[in-house]
């Protein structure tokens, strides 16, 4: 049986390639994009984010939850 491997684009980091200083918790369309429905956040394999930017982004995540801002856990 042979296994034909498919072609798969390497995922590169989105706050890499337009150079963001630093990630704000208060920046809601940013950090949802980061978190399922569910509310957990998305690890590096699925967002292909950086580990510096991954680490920033969930002190963000965590940040804009304990304000309030994003949900814990959705229903």
């Amino acid at each position: 049986m042979i296994q034909h491997k498919r072609f798969q684009r390497k995922k590169f980091c989105k706050f890499c390639a337009d150079k963001v200083a630093f990630i704000d918790y208060k920046d809601l369309k940013a950090t949802r994009g980061y978190i399922t429905e569910r509310g957990k956040i998305l690890s590096r394999k699925m967002t292909g984010t950086c580990s510096v930017h991954q680490r920033e982004l969930t002190t963000a995540i965590k940040r804009a939850r304990s304000l309030a801002l994003i949900p814990f856990m959705e229903r």
